[in-house]
């Protein structure tokens, strides 16, 4: 029985040698060994009369059976041989030594080698011969007529278990238990249950299987494990488990191949509980399993979420010293870098590289997922190294991993060669690809590119995810195209609830377009679809909520996020909810409830402008005073400021500056000047001389503030308030800079206050204040309209001095200041030192020289130098043609019908003057 069972489970393939025997030579010569699946070409003979054996010195004594030893030591010597030529895990049967009566026997069976007798060989090859006719043509009682009576049992279980086909087992089983010498036996119903469960005839399998049961035949482990793999190669898992429990009661326990088949079978189906069940059950029986058992069941724990028998059953797998394969260290890599166990993984990782386990592309992906995660750019190109020495296939997703690399290094060019690569190797398919290069544009500032990524995604019918509308909203936020954002936005929420960054990027969208009566009405929806808020949503919402004045909307919306256990700690809607929720927060300062350091300085600047909305000064003014105790308070107060001097919301800026000035406080130089400036700016002189008052004598009031009163008093046309203003900063030790100079003499000028303006120049010559090219410029000018051409000559002087280094302006007015003072000569030698200098001469520069030339009389040399601009490709502006019109008066009506092209011929005609 047991032998038969092994041949049930193991192949029936025999190995055979495939030479003859040959006749005995005068010297034994050397065996050559061949494997092969021929017959056994050993066989019993009478020996060579003509050759007959040489007696020996010693003989012994004869055998019944002539030659049988010299046969057996001749197989012996064949089985030593194949097995030397094989390796030590050469699968040959073993030589079973016979007695006489036995080998009379095997001679009776001519078998001449072979593996059966040639009554069974020729059973085997008549009932397979009748799988060539049609179904009910052949008769199986017609063609075994001649075998009745000559088989044993044992005869017709070799010939059932030699067919091929599942009907010849049907029909042949048949005409078997007809037989006389038929014994109903588990070992032939388990030959039957296997030849139908591999084609799977499942009711013939169980029809089979009751029939053996009704007559008397006991199931045994291997019946029992054919049958669980039938069921479990097809995929009758409830069946399986029926049977199975069936099997336990009965006490049978199963073999390891029988439960790799049903674990194999339930995994490939995801019942990944079923699995880890059977597992235990399989522990619980003491049935070892093997490298296969391990590696189904790692799969399966990965699955399921049980981390530590994960481990448990792998470190129990290299304990037995079963090799893992690179698909497990895959698996188990990938699950450490998901849950964020990057050194568990970087270790599992080593250990599979010691044992000398190539890694897969799957492998290598979670690898770089894992550096990038961890920012370990140096590791991910040596494992790109390695890749390239080990050969291994670069596919989509590690290109995906790569441009996320090069983005977030900053490498846009790269990650946009690396994504053209791809597209050109035809590996581009996947949207996450798409997505991961979208993205990179996206981070790079640059959403024209983006959007081209997904329109190229809808031109070649990429699937759209929900993580595809997500980024292509992204897109269009930036881009700031809100009806497609607003279609993106629908058909994101057609896929299921909007995630609350998408409805962040909407309503910073509406902000960014000042549409909030939009943002308002969306929020409304938000609320009625019960989105979950994060604190960036909420963040958004409340800064609406607060720029309109909504009070009610920000306690109702508080109180729900604080039921949120995961908020607990957040100090942002902490100090909401503390604010607006409970009592006022100076009682809850007074009991100790409430700390300077508990309150987030960001949500009570949120709340400053909720206050000033609402014209609700006591709280403002209780806000404010907290704040001033906070870290980082005078930022938070600055941007509000700015804030509302970008919107042009001047009461709100001056309510709360006066607020903080009460206090005792003020806010920065630089949002000061701002205020001042945005006064100026709008001729609110008396407003932006109250704000720079109110800080003029405290100790931190700087330049910045300074300048941009002077500013304010200029744009307002008081010159001499900007002039008395300077000099009283010039007297407290303030350098205003050379800006803030050129402002004031510049509007003096303009303004005809020329003695004051040369008065400033001296000042600032006198103190050597650092002076720039513009001031210079701008002094040179002033002094040209006041016609000191003299102190104009002593300013540029003064300059070259200074190692200040003219500008093409400073030699255009020089130019006009010698022409005027008809110093025609100097006003030369400043036109050949500016080209000279090798800058670029305008038009201002040649036709100041030209009309200065004209006056003086000059026609040839006015002539000659106009030719030279032409020929440098310069062209005359009108306002330079208006002038010559008034060089020609004597030539009037001829200057009338005057255009560019014929100015050439009338400078002969030029008079002097």
């Amino acid at each position: 029985m047991e032998s038969l069972k092994s041949t049930f489970l193991s192949s029936t393939t025999h190995l055979h040698p495939s030479f003859t025997l040959p006749k005995p030579p005068s010297k034994p010569p050397k065996l050559r060994i061949r494997s092969s699946v021929r017959p056994d070409p050993f066989s019993l003979s009478d020996g060579n009369p003509t050759k007959p054996k040489p007696k020996s010195k010693n003989p012994k004594n004869p055998l019944s059976d002539d030659n049988a030893r010299r046969i057996i030591k001749k197989k012996a010597q064949y089985l030593s041989a194949l097995r030397r030529n094989q390796g030590p895990r050469a699968m040959t049967p073993k030589w079973i030594k016979r007695t006489p009566e036995q080998m009379v026997k095997y001679l009776e069976d001519e078998r001449n080698g072979e593996l059966y007798g040639k009554h069974v060989v020729a059973a085997i090859k008549a009932v397979r011969a009748m799988g060539e006719r049609k179904e009910g043509e052949a008769d199986v009682r017609r063609v075994m007529g001649s075998f009745v009576g000559k088989l044993s049992f044992r005869d017709m279980c070799v010939v059932l278990k030699e067919q091929r086909n599942w009907r010849q087992v049907r029909d042949f089983f048949a005409w078997m238990k007809l037989q006389l010498s038929y014994r109903p036996s588990v070992i032939v119903y388990t030959i039957v249950l296997r030849a139908y469960g591999q084609v799977g005839k499942i009711k013939l399998t169980e029809q089979t299987f009751l029939e053996m049961l009704e007559a008397g035949c006991e199931p045994d482990e291997v019946a029992c494990g054919t049958m669980l793999c039938t069921y479990a190669r097809w995929g009758r898992h409830k069946a399986m488990r029926s049977f199975y429990s069936a099997v336990q009661e009965r006490g049978i326990t199963l073999s390891t191949a029988v439960y790799n088949f049903m674990l194999s079978s339930l995994q490939k189906k995801s019942l990944h509980e079923k699995v880890i069940d059977l597992w235990r059950q399989m522990v619980d029986k003491g049935v070892a399993p093997d490298r296969f058992t391990y590696t189904v069941v790692i799969h399966s724990l990965v699955k399921g979420g049980l981390c530590e028998e994960v481990f448990k059953a792998f470190d129990e797998m290299k304990k037995l010293e079963f090799v893992p394969e690179e698909a497990t260290y895959s698996l188990l890599i990938s699950s450490h870098t998901k849950d964020g166990k990057w050194q568990d993984a970087l270790n599992l990782y080593e250990d599979m590289r010691s044992r000398g386990i190539v890694p897969s592309n799957y492998t290598c992906a979670s690898l770089l997922t894992l550096y990038y995660k961890n920012e370990d750019y140096s590791q991910a190109l040596s494992l790109f190294t390695e890749m390239e020495r080990n050969k291994i296939a670069v596919d989509e997703v590690i290109y995906g991993l790569l441009i996320r690399i090069y983005g977030k290094l900053g490498l846009y060019e790269d990650a946009r060669r690396t994504f053209e690569e791809i597209d050109q190797l035809g590996l581009l398919s996947d949207e996450k690809t798409y997505l991961a290069m979208a993205q990179v544009h996206l981070n790079s500032g640059n959403a024209k590119r983006a959007l081209d990524i997904i329109e190229m995604m809808k031109s070649r019918d990429i699937w759209f995810s929900r993580f595809a509308y997500i980024v292509s909203l992204q897109c269009y936020v930036m881009s700031e195209n809100l009806d497609a954002a607003e279609v993106t936005f629908q058909a994101l929420a057609k896929t299921g609830l909007p995630d609350s960054g998408s409805c962040n990027d909407m309503l910073r969208l509406y902000i960014k377009l000042n549409l909030t009566g939009r943002a308002k009405k969306f929020i409304v929806q938000l609320r009625e679809d019960q989105i979950a808020f994060d604190e960036e949503l909420y963040r958004t919402v409340v800064r609406i909520y607060c720029k309109e004045g909504m009070l009610e909307d920000i306690g109702q919306l508080t109180k729900e996020m604080v039921t949120n256990d995961s908020y607990k700690d957040n100090k942002f809607i902490q100090t909401f909810f503390k604010a607006i929720c409970g009592e006022p927060l100076r009682y809850q300062k007074v009991k100790g409830n409430v700390a300077s350091n508990q309150l987030d300085s960001t949500a009570l600047g949120y709340l400053l402008r909720l206050y000033l909305e609402c014209k609700d000064f006591n709280n403002l003014e209780e806000i404010l005073k907290l704040l001033l105790e906070t870290a980082g308070s005078m930022s938070v107060l600055t941007q509000l400021i700015s804030n509302f001097l970008k919107e042009g919301d001047l009461s709100n800026v001056k309510a709360l500056n006066d607020q903080v000035v009460r206090l005792g406080c003020s806010v920065d130089d630089a949002t000061i000047a701002s205020i001042i400036g945005i006064y100026g700016k709008e001729q609110k002189l008396k407003q932006a001389q109250d704000i720079f008052t109110a800080v003029a004598d405290s100790p931190t009031c700087g330049k910045l503030i300074y300048n941009s009163m002077i500013d304010a008093y200029i744009k307002c046309g008081k010159p001499e308030a900007a002039y008395s203003l300077y000099k009283e900063a010039f007297k407290k030790g303030h350098d205003l800079g050379a800006i803030a100079i050129s402002k004031v003499v510049y509007s003096l000028t303009t303004s005809g206050k020329h003695q004051e303006a040369k008065e400033m120049i001296h000042l600032s010559f006198q103190d050597n204040l650092e002076l720039d090219t513009v001031a210079y410029n701008t002094f040179i000018k002033a002094m040209l309209e006041a016609g000191k051409l003299n102190f104009a000559t002593s300013i540029y002087e003064h300059m070259l001095s200074k190692g200040v280094s003219p500008s093409i302006q400073t030699y255009n007015t020089l130019i006009s200041v010698y022409g005027r003072g008809r110093k025609l000569d100097k006003a030369v030698e400043m036109f050949n030192l500016a080209h000279s200098s090798g800058m670029t001469l305008d038009e201002k520069a040649y036709m100041n020289l030209i009309c200065y030339y004209g006056k003086a009389g000059k026609r040839d040399e006015a002539f000659s130098l106009f030719t030279r601009m032409q020929e440098e490709g310069i062209n005359l502006g009108m306002v330079y043609v208006m002038k010559l019109r008034s060089l020609l008066k004597p030539c009037r009506e001829m200057v009338a019908r005057l255009t560019t092209p014929h100015i050439f011929p009338l400078f002969r005609l030029i008079p002097s003057v």
